[in-house]
């Protein structure tokens, strides 16, 4: 099944979605799709303003390049009237699905477009094999713990580990 095919499948919120914030005629014109060339520039300015504090090896440009090696249909992008308002990026080492930077432009939060970007990386990490997703939220991010958890996420008990290897 092909991506465009697993996103028309992808459950729209309805009026009696459990989402908080779901503006609908946003949702009807959303438009999510694998990233594509022409994005690069508003994409690189997306993330610059949702991740500002960034550490240097998650340059946005060079995540794009390295993402764009390792299944490029699971980078994501939300399109409202011809403009990137979100992304996510996902991938599937073989035995965990991981999310990565799912943003959504300031502008359009609280309406949906985080919740649809989930649901279409969800959709494309089940179709290639994916038994279960993790994803980092800083300890401290409340708000996005709680975004995460209204989407079934649960917190895991886990130390998170990670170490700088020279070929970034």
């Amino acid at each position: 099944m092909s991506f465009m095919e697993l996103n028309n499948r992808i459950e729209k919120p309805s009026r009696h979605s459990s989402a908080k914030y779901c503006n609908r005629s946003v949702i009807a014109s959303l438009v999510i799709r694998p990233f594509e060339p022409g994005d690069h520039a508003q994409v690189v300015a997306l993330w610059s303003d949702v991740f500002p504090d960034d550490p240097p090896w998650n340059e946005p440009a060079s995540m794009i390049r390295r993402k764009l090696t390792v299944q490029p249909q699971l980078f994501l992008v939300a399109r409202l009237n011809g403009q990137v308002v979100g992304t996510v990026m996902a991938g599937f080492d073989g035995v965990r699905g991981w999310i990565h930077h799912l943003a959504v432009h300031g502008s359009y939060r609280r309406q949906g477009i985080a919740s649809s970007l989930m649901r279409a990386a969800e959709k494309g990490l089940e179709a290639v094999g994916c038994p279960k997703i993790n994803l980092q939220v800083r300890a401290t991010n409340s708000a996005v713990i709680a975004f995460y958890q209204s989407l079934g996420y649960e917190l895991e008990d886990r130390a998170s580990l990670g170490k700088r290897l020279g070929a970034a």
